[in-house]
């Protein structure tokens, strides 16, 4: 097993033992093939959800231009929800496992066929 599945499944560990949901394997394996080489960079592998501008980078990158959502009060709505499913204590919160939360969220799933 290479490290980029053994990331994978530390990533549904997240999802079923933190999120309280089933993961959906092959969304979340294309959604950590999106993230690039973040997922091996300690800093860039996390999100800092207590950073606004964090949060707005997410906004534009991810929300807008990946998964190609308009600008909306909702975008920010999504986010606030990812961070509380994730839990709000929770210090590291993985970015492929955020990103898979708010691609569930918004029901953005075709993005990534």
């Amino acid at each position: 097993m290479g490290k980029r599945d053994e990331l994978i499944e530390k990533y549904a560990e997240d999802l079923r033992g933190k999120c309280g949901m089933q993961p959906d394997m092959d969304l979340l394996t294309k959604v950590t093939i999106g993230c690039g080489p973040a997922i091996y960079n300690d800093d860039a592998s996390t999100v800092a959800a207590s950073d606004p501008e964090e949060l707005e980078t997410i906004k534009r990158n991810f929300l807008m231009k990946k998964l190609g959502l308009p600008e909306s009060a909702d975008l920010m709505a999504g986010i606030d929800a990812a961070v509380e499913t994730y839990g709000r204590s929770e210090r590291n919160k993985y970015r492929a496992v955020f990103y898979y939360l708010l691609t569930k969220h918004f029901g953005r799933e075709q993005a990534y066929a």
